[in-house]
């Protein structure tokens, strides 16, 4: 029985990820990949182990359609305390089980006061983060 390789494209596509960071999960070991020319190619059975579930299930996941948002929030005129509160309640409300995909980022300027949260994620979820941070922003 022949073995299923997956290009890095493909397995890039179908995890969500930028190409550049799975060749940077092979090139670290964490990804097995055997290099054939100048290409690296991935058995179905090394992704499998990588992600924890099987390629079915992936591949199935990619023919569905997928919807995401991405939102830089910026807020300005914030102190440390106000930005390290903020920044806790929405990391603090990644933790809820059945969020769906959500991806958040925090940072602070402290020279500029300013706070920018960037989320990348489904919708509903992102809705509701940005509606917590609107409450939490008001002054």
């Amino acid at each position: 029985m022949p073995q299923e390789l997956y290009s890095v494209e493909q397995v890039a596509s179908r995890l969500g990820l930028h190409v550049r960071t799975i060749r940077n999960y092979v090139r670290d070991g964490r990804l097995k990949a055997v290099r054939i020319g100048k290409q690296y190619r991935i058995a179905r059975e090394d992704l499998e182990a990588f992600t924890g579930t099987s390629a079915a299930a992936l591949e199935a996941d990619e023919q569905s359609r997928h919807v995401e948002a991405s939102s830089i929030v910026h807020i300005d005129a914030i102190d440390r305390a106000g930005a390290d509160r903020i920044s806790t309640h929405v990391m603090g409300s990644l933790n809820q089980s059945g969020i769906g995909r959500l991806r958040v980022e925090t940072v602070y300027d402290e020279d500029r006061a300013v706070l920018k949260v960037i989320i990348l994620g489904d919708l509903a979820p992102t809705a509701e983060l940005l509606r917590l941070i609107d409450m939490m922003a008001a002054p």
